[in-house]
Parts: structure tokens; C-alpha cells; sequence
């Protein structure tokens, strides 16, 4: 998502996984890495619907989605 007062993306917010859900962790190493995987996946997105401002955080989603549960 992007804060419009800026124009740079706004970190996504933390979300409280309930008990007994398997959770996958990615290291703190390699954080940096996987949010830059989906801040360039979300501006993939963002271009293919054709640089259409409001679904910033559709975008955003989407691309942490897609990241995070890749399809094997």
C-alpha cells in the first residue's frame, strides 16, 4: 500500500495468527529481502492494470500472498 502523502509504500500491518495455525517464519536475515520480493511484485501488479491508482492494498496483498505461499 502507499501512504499518498508520500508516495512510498506503508508496511503492512501485523496480523494476530490464531493458535494451532502452522506458521511459517522467515528468518530476520531474510526479511529485507522477502518484503522487497513483494513491494516489486505489488508494482508488477500495479503497472499490468495499467498504473491505475486505489488498490494499493489489493496489490499489496495479492503480491504478499503470491510471495509467501508460492505454488510448488
Amino acid at each position: 500500500m502507499i501512504d499518498p502523502k508520500t508516495s512510498k509504500p506503508l508496511r503492512p500491518q501485523m496480523q494476530a495468527v490464531p493458535k494451532g495455525t502452522p506458521s511459517k517464519t522467515v528468518p530476520i536475515s531474510d526479511s529485507t529481502q522477502v518484503q522487497e520480493k513483494i513491494r516489486s511484485r505489488a508494482h508488477e501488479l500495479y503497472v499490468g492494470r495499467g498504473c491505475e491508482p486505489g488498490k494499493e492494498q489489493q496489490d499489496w496483498l495479492q503480491a504478499e500472498h503470491e510471495t509467501l505461499n508460492p505454488r510448488r
